[in-house]
């Protein structure tokens, strides 16, 4: 499974045509606190209840905190024939903190 900095993310949807779908699969408290624009939120345990909502073909960055969780969301979705596929690594703390510090952290 392949992974993206959040500075490199921040570049692919500046440039890239479609852009990327952000899934952010935090807590609902957590998106409250949080979250990157454009995000599409879907709770981790909600992913595979979910999964006719989302696209195999497109480009899926996933995302949580820390970069754990949306690892292995990630994964199943490689599993379930999704190929393009990233993990957004140091989650949105990565990205408050390299590419928008006005977003809290917490």
């Amino acid at each position: 499974m392949a992974e993206i900095n959040a500075a490199r993310l921040q570049q692919k949807l500046a440039e890239d045509q479609p852009a990327p779908l952000l899934l952010d699969v935090r807590e609902d408290w957590e998106v409250a606190i949080a979250s990157i624009q454009g995000s599409r939120h879907i709770p981790m345990q909600q992913v595979p209840q979910r999964l006719d909502e989302l696209d195999a073909e497109q480009e899926t960055v996933v995302i949580c905190h820390h970069g754990m969780r949306s690892q292995r969301v990630a994964d199943y979705l490689e599993q379930q024939g999704f190929t393009r596929v990233l993990n957004l690594s140091g989650g949105v703390d990565d990205w408050a903190r390299r590419v928008d510090p006005s977003m809290p952290v917490y």
